[in-house]
């Protein structure tokens, strides 16, 4: 065993490896994006990574491996989950040979997603266990154990950490090369009564899957890391202790409140109040009570799904009153009230649904240390404990405006396309090119959602990943005086756009297509994708071309152009906007970041009108004015030239050449 720092999603990815993972892939998104590229960095000899096209394609290469018996996992952030879920739904009845854990990566704020969507429904949802981990030394080893429950019981799992595990650091015990498991897959095995799903084998095996998970339950009941501070009350039970050689199993030392039988600590006496809490909320929970003065039964929730029952009712034996700390929806709340009614129990169950606790946004240790002080300094049930803590995600808690009450506010800073970004370019050029005609630009998700911005003001609609397309199509239906576009990536058309063109064709849709295509998935940290030419293994294979694929879906004007030179690529909008049926502009430039800088552009004073036009139709950030005067900000400027060609006196040049 040996210590290394580490961001818990490369702490999960090297669980994955020291559990004999044979088989991982995924498709990038922001907070699970590093658990996949670890593992590629990281892996034994023979373990097989890739980025799979999309989300339902990686689930679906992994189910195969399972079949096999290998160890495989599937990563994933929460809104591709609803991508995986058709083959997800199914595989659950099949089941699987080999361990497979599904890493979903959810998303509180959400800092960069469509939803704040919680997977421990979706778990219920499936019938998929879930396990919840509260710190990166924890999700290390619940990886590992993951995979083992998975093949115990010949089901796909879920790993479902938040954005705080996922990009916290921490100093972690890791195993040695030497330590880690090996798994050899003995192949798969025909069994058509096992792998061909048909209604009377579903039927069978959902009542398995019922009779399994009441077997779950009873055994994470004892799993130890669903625990009861003080341990004592279980007598040492919950495997935690020097005794079982797991002191700091959860990432806690006794420092942080896992105290013997004496009683001292935080969790002194067992009290009339307790709280219950899982992932990272348990980590600030501990936190905040570890220098409190005041006493409360504590539960760890792990797992919870299927919850563990039996637990629960030890813990809320003898009190009176919960407080439930959770991201992001009151999912451990709910199972309490109804433990509660069901076993005809007088405790009062507070959090998200009383309003106790915020119910949208992620949890903080100011936010959970000032529920914690709520709720221990009065009864949580009367009028003089404040509901302001359940305030908007916009709204600090009152400890955080006292304490920043007197540092000066931070500066905003709304997200905007990088200085050079050529997607800024696309943007412009069929904006110029439609300027003054009936048009709707359907976005995407990515780096181009952006564009929404102003001053460009280029994308109307944005659902989901190739959404827009089919979007488009609609409007279309509705409104045939209206042209309609739909923008997006090259990493997303491979991902969820070829279907809606295929739609778009068959239909026969008036529409045009813009693929801004930089070479790259830029948005989640430059992976790549079909169209790139390379693996996240570093193997190089046959570029996908995206022309070759619209003409053989039948789109039979297609033309390619560089955003970056504006007079040709306005020319070649005004030209396929005209045509009828669905065409498609391909936009090629490659991102800013994988791609050398031309050359810092210049402001020549004696030429420039002051008319602003290249501030007021770009929005570039690399464009400012220094008192009255339109300047260029050498520390962000790449060199692309488009301000210069929109500049109407000529009075920027430089950069590669241009004058």
């Amino acid at each position: 065993m040996h210590r290394e720092f580490l961001m818990g999603n490369e702490a999960i990815a090297l669980g994955a490896i020291a559990a004999g993972v044979n088989l991982a892939a995924g498709y990038p998104g922001t907070p699970s994006s590093e658990v996949l590229e670890t593992v590629a960095k990281r892996r034994p000899r023979g373990t097989y990574v890739e980025w799979s096209v999309n989300e339902k394609a990686a689930m679906e290469v992994a189910a195969g491996a399972a079949y096999a018996g290998a160890r495989v996992m599937v990563t994933m952030k929460q809104v591709g989950l609803n991508v995986a879920s058709d083959p997800l739904m199914s595989l659950e009845y099949i089941g699987v040979k080999g361990g497979m854990v599904v890493l979903v990566a959810d998303d509180p704020g959400p800092i960069s997603s469509q939803t704040e969507q919680d997977t421990r429904h979706f778990a219920a949802f499936s019938k998929v266990p879930c396990f919840d981990p509260c710190s990166a030394q924890e999700a290390y080893e619940m990886v590992q154990e993951a995979f083992d429950y998975s093949e115990k019981y010949g089901t796909p799992v879920f790993l479902r950490p938040t954005t705080r595990v996922c990009h916290g650091y921490a100093s972690v015990t890791v195993k040695d090369a030497d330590e880690y498991r090996v798994n050899s897959p003995d192949g798969f095995i025909k069994d058509s009564g096992r792998w061909v799903i048909f209604p009377r084998l579903s039927l069978r095996n959902h009542e398995k899957i019922e009779a399994r998970n009441e077997t779950l339950a009873e055994d994470f009941s004892s799993y130890e890391r669903n625990c009861i501070y003080p341990p004592d009350r279980r007598n040492d039970a919950s495997g935690f202790g020097t005794a079982a050689g797991r002191d700091d199993a959860s990432g806690f030392g006794t420092a942080a409140g896992r105290n013997d039988a004496s009683g001292a600590g935080p969790f002194a006496g067992t009290g009339k109040k307790g709280i219950a809490a899982g992932g990272i909320s348990f980590t600030y929970a501990m936190e905040a009570l570890k220098d409190s003065p005041q006493s409360a039964r504590l539960f760890k929730v792990a797992t919870p799904f299927p919850f563990p029952e039996k637990l629960a009712l030890e813990f809320l034996d003898g009190l009176n009153e919960v407080l439930c700390l959770e991201e992001l929806d009151p999912v451990i709340e709910r199972e309490l009230t109804y433990l509660c009614g069901k076993h005809h129990l007088p405790v009062k169950i507070f959090g998200k649904l009383t309003h106790h606790v915020k119910n949208a946004g992620e949890n903080s240790r100011d936010s959970v240390n000032q529920n914690i002080s709520d709720f221990l300094g009065g009864a949580a049930g009367q009028e003089d404990i404040s509901r302001s803590q359940a305030q908007s995600p916009s709204q600090p808690s009152s400890q955080s405006s006292s304490q920043s009450s007197s540092q000066p506010s931070l500066p905003v800073r709304p997200p905007v396309l990088c200085a050079g970004c050529p997607h800024r370019a696309s943007f412009y050029a069929v904006k110029t090119a439609m300027k003054g005609k009936k048009t709707i630009f359907c976005g995407d998700i990515g780096c181009y959602t952006l564009g929404n911005a102003m001053p460009l003001d280029m994308v109307d609609t944005c659902l989901c990943m190739g959404a827009g397309l089919g979007i488009a199509q609609g409007v279309r239906r509705i409104e045939p005086d209206t042209t309609c576009f739909a923008f997006v990536g090259d990493s997303t058309f491979f991902a969820s756009a070829i279907t809606g063109v295929v739609n778009a064709v068959y239909n026969q849709a008036n529409m045009t297509l813009v693929v801004l295509d930089n070479s790259t998935t830029a948005m989640t940290g430059h992976q790549p994708h079909p169209g790139t030419g390379r693996t996240v293994m570093g193997d190089v294979t046959a570029k996908v071309s995206i022309e070759a694929v619209l003409r053989g879906i039948g789109v039979s004007v297609v033309e390619t152009a560089d955003p970056l030179d504006l007079s040709a690529s306005v020319a070649c909008v005004k030209r396929v906007a005209a045509e009828p049926g669905v065409k498609a502009i391909l936009f090629q430039s490659p991102c800013i970041a994988i791609t050398k800088p031309s050359g810092c552009l210049h402001v020549d004073q004696d030429r420039c009108i002051r008319c602003g036009k290249c501030i007021r139709e770009l929005g570039c950030p690399a464009l400012i004015t220094d008192n009255g005067r339109v300047c260029v900000d050498a520390s962000l400027c790449t060199g692309c030239g488009l301000c210069a060609q929109v500049c109407p006196v000529k009075a920027i040049g430089g950069g590669d050449g241009n004058e």
